[in-house]
């Protein structure tokens, strides 16, 4: 859910004192609006000097919540919406694409699993450029762990990023590069905000290049530190973030790429990290591996919302 100052351009009651206000009863988001007491809260607001306006920022929060359920939608409306607003991206690696019919679904979240050194972020490299170079609009890339290369998303577009390049090709790697905005996020709170300002700008039409694709590498690098100890907060953050990606992947028509590791299982078999509860939000997850010794790459279906699962493919990344 979003906190409560990213509502305050839009939202003139949703102030600097009504947040203050919110701040001194422990309310930060709208998901700890939804959990407080709202007669009580409206009774402390009576209390307070402001109390109209206070009030008027009660109601707002709530007509931001009602805004967000969204209305039944017939089989017919959704098979539409698909055809007509949902399309595919290719990754640009001829595996993974013919092993979910074409590519990346705007719409969904895929997510890619595997173990270090599996390929995943050549993958989303690689995914990034293809998009950025051949389809109309703009990728964001959320980089969690300082892997992000400039230099590989070159060598992808089959440009190398030095100064011999003829005007022509130049011109190919500038708005290949122009078309990517990456942010380096370190933790969940940043990821929330970055995702909540472009929501926001997606919904005020800001964004000059509409975003086609969405990366996060990797995921489990900002929720496995706040899911230690016995308290309840890290899960309900996990939650929230599924929730949020997925109301970005449906309504604004993006493609969101994102990437897991994998912890020991049963019988020492690896399993994808994040546990039982995580592995309802991705529409697609992806079991990546890497053969030792070269840079062959063996991918399977561990959950798609179309096809079954077991499924697999294999192809070549250079330059691993």
């Amino acid at each position: 859910m979003a906190p409560l100052k990213s509502l305050e351009q839009e939202y003139s009651f949703i102030d600097s004192n009504f947040q203050k206000f919110c701040a001194c009863r422990g309310i930060f988001t709208v998901e700890d609006f939804l959990l407080c007491d709202l007669h009580s809260l409206t009774v402390f607001a009576e209390q307070e000097p402001n109390s109209e306006t206070l009030k008027q920022g009660i109601t707002q929060v709530l007509s931001v919540i009602d805004g967000q359920h969204q209305p039944w939608l017939n089989g017919m409306d959704l098979l539409a919406d698909t055809i007509q607003n949902k399309h595919i991206l290719s990754t640009g690696c001829e595996g993974i694409d013919m092993l979910l019919g074409g590519g990346l679904h705007e719409g969904q979240l895929t997510e890619l699993v595997g173990p270090s050194s599996s390929g995943k972020t050549q993958v989303c490299l690689q995914a990034a450029s293809n998009v950025a170079k051949n389809h109309m609009g703009s990728v964001m890339y959320l980089d969690t762990c300082n892997s992000f290369s400039a230099q590989r998303v070159a060598c992808f577009v089959g440009l190398a990023s030095n100064l011999t390049l003829d005007q022509a090709k130049h011109k190919i790697l500038q708005n290949v590069m122009n078309n990517i905005l990456c942010r380096s996020v370190f933790d969940i709170f940043t990821m929330f905000d970055v995702l909540n300002q472009l929501e926001f700008n997606l919904r005020s039409q800001k964004v000059g290049n509409h975003v086609r694709l969405l990366i996060i590498d990797s995921i489990s690098s900002l929720i496995t530190p706040i899911l230690g100890g016995n308290g309840s907060q890290g899960h309900a953050l996990m939650v929230s973030a599924g929730y949020l990606l997925k109301k970005l992947a449906h309504e604004y028509n993006i493609a969101v790429l994102l990437t897991n590791h994998t912890v020991g299982g049963e019988g020492g078999i690896p399993k994808p990290a994040l546990g039982e509860t995580w592995k309802t939000i991705p529409h697609v997850r992806l079991l990546l591996s890497r053969d030792r010794g070269n840079n062959i790459c063996s991918i399977s279906i561990i959950k798609h919302s179309s096809m079954a699962s077991g499924k697999a493919a294999r192809f070549t990344i250079y330059g691993l």
